[in-house]
């Protein structure tokens, strides 16, 4: 999952990411309006985190105007504006979910999660692929009920993979949604942690799944099939 938090509190948008990051969570932060638009141009995200006093403009004039444009992306609002006309409004706005300041970094994950839940390729919190099945939101991975060890960024790969099952992910998708902004990824670095993850799943009888499909991207798919 890829968040772009909006939010012009440099320390506290650095705090949140830090915490989504440790929860599985991409994040890049945009600190204006004019940010989000550059940003959401930039790149594809999942979801949005949006704060509402930013310093050019109201954030739900923003949403607002952005919904009426097509902006489908899910919204989360976190601000301090905790009124009820505060909160009718935001949702009315466009917002999935409103969430009041200050908040724990857990419950924000949780909220994410929820609004990747709501019908759509992401509906079901728990993926299974063959004898391979993967928990969203313990972001644990298992086979045939033993735990497979993964890194952040190998557990990350083997959502999107699985997600697309049967189809080529291609590595354009795969650095959108491994990656942020500030990552310095080397021209190799799919291909490293395709790499790990084809020896996590040997080391359990499943490396035939992942397949490298040359010029493209990679491919998993269940063993039977």
């Amino acid at each position: 999952m890829r968040v772009l938090i909006v939010e012009d509190n440099v320390r506290l948008a650095g705090l949140m990411g830090e915490g989504l990051s440790r929860a599985g969570i991409v994040c890049d932060r945009a600190t204006s309006l004019d940010d989000a638009d550059v940003a959401l141009a930039c790149a594809q995200f999942d979801a949005l985190l949006l704060d509402l006093g930013l310093p050019d403009g109201d954030g739900r004039a923003w949403l607002e105007r952005r919904r009426a444009e097509g902006l489908a992306l899910p919204v989360l609002v976190l601000t301090a504006r905790s009124g009820l006309d505060d909160r009718i409004g935001g949702l009315d706005a466009g917002a999935d979910d409103y969430l009041v300041k200050p908040a724990e970094t857990a419950e924000i994950a949780a909220r994410l999660r929820a609004l990747l839940r709501r019908p759509g390729p992401r509906a079901n919190p728990v993926i299974e692929v063959g004898p391979l099945r993967f928990d969203t939101a313990s972001r644990v991975a298992s086979v045939a009920g033993q735990r497979l060890d993964l890194a952040r960024r190998e557990a990350d790969l083997l959502e999107l993979l699985m997600r697309g099952a049967g189809s080529v992910v291609r590595r354009s998708q795969i650095e959108n949604a491994l990656y942020n902004f500030d990552d310095a990824v080397s021209p190799n670095a799919v291909d490293a942690a395709a790499s790990r993850l084809r020896r996590r799943l040997e080391d359990k009888g499943l490396g035939s799944m992942l397949h490298t499909i040359r010029g493209l991207g990679y491919l998993l798919q269940d063993q039977q099939e």
